[in-house]
């Protein structure tokens, strides 16, 4: 089986010593680096730990044959492209389960028409993550408020909707948020 664990870590700008030490259970970085070179078998239970510990699925460090590899072909900074050092492959976004989507149909704010917004769903507890960043509200009849968390005051979420002009909205104990974690769009 031959793996990307090293294109990955190396994408995720983490040393041996990141991924080992973020395995559950930790590991040594002696070890990270024999499985990444293939001097030591790589077992799924492998696979799955240092997955977690990248934050990636177990299928984005093995190379398969129906898998899309995305190459970095060159690094963009303020000083202009240039290309990378070495080779490096970054696993395509896949959505997390349970990650729901908003299409935008009509440009607004900084979303345009055509992109989608992949969202992570939050159950009331958690809310507080998702402070200062464009959360998708569940409203009575089937309806939604999407917009910017300015803040929570008890069971009561402030949100700016994203429109010019508009005023702040107060949702009163929402069963559940959606905070946006990704945006797909098309050039």
């Amino acid at each position: 089986m031959i793996t990307a664990i090293r294109e990955v870590r190396r994408a995720r700008g983490m040393t041996l010593d990141d991924v080992a030490k973020a395995c559950a259970p930790p590991t040594t970085a002696q070890t990270i680096g024999r499985l990444e070179t293939g001097t030591r078998t790589v077992s799924v239970a492998w696979l799955n730990r240092i997955a977690q510990a990248l934050g990636v699925e177990a299928a984005d460090l093995v190379t398969l044959p129906d898998q899309p590899d995305l190459t970095v072909t060159a690094l963009l900074a303020a000083e202009g492209a240039r290309a990378p050092h070495r080779a490096t492959r970054i696993p395509p976004p896949r959505p997390a389960g349970g990650t729901v989507a908003v299409g935008v149909v009509a440009s607004l704010g900084d979303y345009r028409a055509g992109d989608t917004i992949w969202c992570d769903p939050l159950a009331p507890e958690t809310f507080g993550q998702a402070l200062n960043r464009d959360v998708l509200v569940p409203r009575p009849g089937g309806r939604f408020l999407f917009g910017r968390l300015l803040g929570r005051d008890g069971d009561r979420l402030h949100l700016l909707p994203l429109g010019t002009g508009q005023r702040q909205q107060v949702v009163n104990d929402p069963p559940w948020i959606a905070r946006a974690i990704k945006l797909i769009r098309d050039l």
